[in-house]
């Protein structure tokens, strides 16, 4: 990179962590630390929730897939997750901002003692934390990949990089911190994405190549599958989606709990399912016009980089790595401060009963030493990333899988027609899925969609089998259900 291109990237890092030390002064409390005081406005929530569905390894796993195999990767991934959240916004998203008005909760696994019980509510927890920390972790691996390829920094150095920024802005400045440079950083991504399309499309022959690109391209990259994304992997992933972004995904669930009122959280859920619709078009096309520019890349995963170093002049470099790290610190810091809120308020005070979680203070202080243990963890497995199949293997095979066995009794534990399933229900439902995914994984050669698949379809399906012959006879779960039904 050139002078210029640090300069910018440097003023990034520096408006990071100015909004961190603006945020600071506005804490004051764990209420403020971890939901922002219940206060953050619709089209706020709706751009963080949009932005902190992704992240760096957009711009190296899912480009590398752009660079072999085409348009399915809007198909799977953006298309569906927009219909999702559309969805869940008229069914679930609503239930998150009412459960902190009328149950106070501050983590998105708070509401679980209450729905099944406290066994439930700890094995869920746990199993949510553990799982994040390989998700965060090929986060952090995906910016040191392309920090490596724009800059030459060895992984590990680049990994430490993107650790410590995280770590000061969010741990000083809670979710207002992390919703606020949300904000920047769609912008700083809107500016770079749309350069960037501009300046392919310029070198392709004009807007023409929109659509004229696709014959310079294999015909199976038109498609909208493409093996190993077959339909019945999309179909699983279906299921996968509408889990993870309606809450199943920690933080995102937070970001509607910080809603004032359960229509905020609606509006805010439209709000991020059109940009899901519209802004993976532009983001996607230079990394579907890479194999024109660069046949043969031995590195898929570096394509987007590689466009961006060939085609962009000084400044401009920066820019769009600056976006690249917006997207990670996004979704990085968003899930420090949930996993931080879930480990102070529901498994702490389990381990720790002599404790008194009610002082404000001391809870503040729990929360950001939780938030900076976290990360600190997460970037140890990024360290290692290779050991669990570089960071799509992390993405893709471990976080797809699992995150919808856990999320099973978190989202359809909220709906009223699974009422009658229970804490034995929900406690097999993901001892199970856990089971399924272990026996795929170690011990059979299996599909990239049945090792996505198979693990959350076991668990759903036994979550409403078992309701269904072994019902709830708690009369606080219909109670608990009836108060989410409206504001």
């Amino acid at each position: 990179m050139h002078f210029a291109d640090w300069v910018v990237l440097s003023l990034f890092f520096l408006v990071t962590i100015s909004i961190g030390v603006w945020a600071y002064f506005r804490v004051k409390d764990s209420g403020d630390f971890f939901t922002a005081g219940g206060k953050l406005p619709w089209w706020l929530t709706g751009v963080s929730h949009h932005v902190t569905g992704y992240s760096g390894a957009v711009f190296v796993a899912y480009a590398g897939i752009a660079y072999s195999k085409g348009f399915t990767i809007y198909c799977w991934w953006a298309l569906e997750i927009s219909a999702v959240i559309a969805l869940g916004a008229f069914l679930v998203a609503p239930r998150w901002s009412r459960m902190r008005k009328k149950l106070g909760i501050q983590s998105p696994t708070e509401y679980l003692s209450t729905r099944y019980n406290v066994p439930a509510q700890q094995l869920i927890a746990w199993s949510g934390v553990l799982l994040k920390i390989f998700d965060v972790g090929a986060k952090w691996a995906a910016i040191a990949i392309l920090l490596n390829v724009f800059t030459g920094l060895p992984l590990n150095t680049g990994i430490f990089l993107a650790g410590a920024v995280s770590l000061i802005y969010i741990t000083i400045g809670g979710l207002w911190a992390d919703v606020v440079n949300d904000m920047v950083q769609f912008l700083v991504q809107l500016t770079a994405g749309s350069v960037m399309l501009i300046t392919i499309l310029s070198k392709l022959g004009g807007i023409r190549a929109l659509w004229t690109m696709w014959d310079r391209l294999p015909p199976s990259h038109a498609a909208c599958f493409n093996d190993p994304y077959t339909p019945v992997f999309a179909g699983a992933y279906l299921l996968i989606n509408f889990l993870s972004y309606n809450g199943g995904t920690w933080h995102l669930a937070v970001r509607y709990i910080s809603s004032p009122r359960g229509s905020d959280a609606r509006k805010a859920a439209i709000l991020s399912s059109a940009l899901y619709l519209i802004w993976p078009l532009i983001l996607f096309f230079p990394m579907w016009a890479a194999p024109i520019f660069f046949p043969n890349l031995a590195n898929p995963e570096h394509s987007y980089a590689k466009m961006a170093l060939e085609f962009l002049p000084a400044g401009l470099v920066g820019l769009v790595l600056s976006s690249m790290f917006a997207s990670t610190l996004a979704m990085t810091a968003s899930d420090s401060n949930t996993i931080s809120a879930v480990v102070v308020r529901d498994i702490l005070p389990r381990l720790m009963r002599r404790t008194d979680f009610g002082d404000r203070r001391k809870a503040l202080r729990l929360a950001r030493i939780a938030t900076f243990s976290f990360t600190s963890l997460t970037v140890l497995i990024a360290l290692n990333a290779r050991s669990f199949g570089g960071v799509l293997g992390l993405i893709i095979s471990w976080y797809g899988a699992l995150v919808g066995t856990v999320a099973i009794p978190m989202i359809l534990g909220l709906l009223p027609w699974f009422r009658r399933s229970n804490s034995f229900s929900a406690i097999l439902s993901i001892v199970s899925g856990l089971a399924v995914f272990a026996s795929i994984k170690y011990f059979f050669t299996a599909s990239l969609a049945a090792q996505v698949g198979l693990p959350v379809a076991t668990s759903a399906c036994l979550f409403i089998v078992t309701g269904f012959f072994f019902p709830t006879r708690k009369k606080a779960t219909t109670e608990f259900l009836d108060k989410l039904s409206s504001d």
